[in-house]
This record gives structure tokens, sequence and C-alpha cells, in this order.
């Protein structure tokens, strides 16, 4: 699970942590690794603006092509406002940077559910030549439309995130976008997203060049199963992401009765609650077309029944 541990690679770099001063071995390229930046919320002596300032006096910054934001200090009280603003501050000197995750924080540093977010598309329209760009955290997550017109990935991961989120991306003007990801989330964090409100995903009139569609760690999986059987965005993926929810025989057995998904490269069901029966149906249809399957381990309800996200606080 991604939120268990720091991110080991972001676009295509290993990560490497920008660490206290003078700590640790001689820093690598500016363009070869993806920079992490971290404040523990116990470190009273740097702040991440501090943190940052550094950097910028350190790297050299028109070359750093990934940044990584950790830690921005108290994250379960305040948002990355700071954050915000000092990268806004460099965005001209950031002429080079091409992705960007804000909130790679574990579970142990920070629950997920407990990461306090803002607006996050600033971020977004102050740097045009962005491609991927990533979130964790659904408490207070703004994400009103957008034009961006480079951005290829985008990867939004919560415990619960609100409906406004989720629409506000489906109104967003991304004609480069390839992959999207939503971490959708529990209703007891917040998620109150309807298979409706997926619609825009699902049309196929959006976004030409998606061919990766992660609409995942859902309690209304089942629904969203549903829908994708005669969705015609379907028929232009190569990934379909369901993996993290409660997906349960009945979603499964829609999937498999609607449209062919035969041309599909990967289907990611891992985190659901098939019987083996069905297992075995969901492999019997698509592996001899060369479809690779992931269905990880079946969940078990409990006593009442009751099925749960893979991540939720």
């Amino acid at each position: 699970m991604t939120i268990s541990r720091h991110l080991e690679h972001f676009h295509g770099l290993p990560v490497h942590d920008f660490g206290e001063p003078g700590e640790g071995p001689e820093l690598p390229d500016a363009a070869a690794v993806a920079w992490r930046l971290a404040v523990e919320e116990w470190d009273a002596e740097e702040s991440w603006p501090q943190l940052f300032a550094r950097f910028a006096a350190t790297v050299d910054l028109p070359r750093v092509r990934a940044l990584i934001v950790g830690t921005w200090g108290e994250s379960f009280e305040n948002g990355p406002g700071p954050v915000r603003e000092a990268l806004l501050a460099e965005r001209e000197r950031l002429s080079g940077l091409r992705a960007l995750f804000l909130g790679d924080i574990t579970f142990e540093e920070c629950e997920i559910s407990w990461i306090v977010q803002e607006d996050a598309t600033p971020l977004l329209t102050a740097f045009p030549a962005l491609e991927e760009f990533g979130v964790r955290g659904g408490t207070s997550l703004e994400f009103p439309a957008v034009a961006h017109p480079a951005l290829r990935r985008l990867t939004i991961e919560t415990g619960g995130v609100d409906v406004a989120v989720v629409r506000g991306v489906a109104a967003c003007d991304l004609p480069a976008l390839e992959r999207l990801d939503l971490w959708l989330g529990s209703s007891w964090y917040g998620a109150n997203t309807t298979v409706d409100d997926l619609a825009p995903f699902l049309d196929g009139t959006r976004w030409p060049r998606l061919t990766h569609l992660a609409l995942h760690n859902s309690e209304i999986q089942d629904d969203i199963a549903a829908a994708l059987a005669t969705a015609p965005v379907v028929a232009r993926l190569h990934t379909l992401d369901l993996s993290m929810g409660t997906l349960s025989d009945a979603g499964a057995a829609a999937l498999l009765a609607g449209q062919p998904l035969t041309h599909l490269t990967r289907l990611d069901l891992h985190h659901h609650y098939l019987t083996e029966a069905m297992q075995e149906r969901v492999r019997t249809a698509l592996t001899p077309a060369g479809v690779e399957v992931d269905l990880g381990e079946p969940e078990t309800a409990d006593g009442d029944g009751d099925r749960y996200v893979a991540v939720a606080e």
C-alpha cells in the first residue's frame, strides 16, 4: 500500500531526500532524481519554506524535473499554504519542473483522512509545463475546474473525497491527460460521490488521450463496475483499475456481462470481496486473451456483512 511508505520512484526517477544542512553524501545531479522535501511536525528548527529556500540555494533549480512535498509540519492541523507560496515564488526558476506530488505522507506520520489540504489548482496553473500532478489527503481539499495543456497524469488519493472535488476534476480541460487515478474513499470520511457524478469520466467525450482509468478505493465499487459495463470510455482504455474498494460478485458479474474487456492490457481488482467462483469467472474470461488480471487476495466481510475500502482513516 503506497501510504505505508514514501514514494521511491516518481515521474520515472528515483527519489532523493533533501536532508539537513551538511547531511549525507554529495548531492546528485538536479535533473537525475525526484527531490523529496519534508519537515517533521516536531521539528521547530526549520519550517518547510525555510527548507525549500535552502534547497533553492543549493540545487540548480531550473534543472529540477520532479519535486515531492512530504510533511510540512503539523499537516493534521494546517494546510500547505506556506508550501504553495514558496513554490509559487520560485515558479520562474522552476522552469524545468514536470512533476509535483503534494502530500507524500505515510499513515505513521499522519492518517490520510487527517491530512489538511486546500485548493490544489494554483500549483497546476502556475506550472503550465507540468506533466504529472498528485495530491494526498481529502480534508478541505478543493479542485475547481481548470485548463492545463500539458498534464498527462493526475492522481488524487483520499480516504474520503467530497463530490465537489470529483465534479471539479470532471470539468477540467485536460487535452493531454492519459492517466486518471481517483481514490474516492469511505462515507465515514467524507466520500459522497454517486455513480451519476462519474458520468463525465465514463462517456468518453472528454480527454481523448485517456488510456488508464482508476476509480477505486470506493464504497460504490459495484455501482462503478456496473456503469463501466456500458461506458464508452472503456473501449480506448488499456488499464482499468477498480481495486481497493468493496467490489462484490454483483459488480464483477455486471462488468463481465457488459462490453468486451479483452482489449485491456491490465484489469486491477485487488482488495475485493469476490467469491472463488467469481474470481475464476474473471480469470477465464480475460486471461486467455492476454489481459493481466490482478485479483490479489480476497477480503472478508465482517459479521454484519459490511465491506470496507482499503484506505479510509
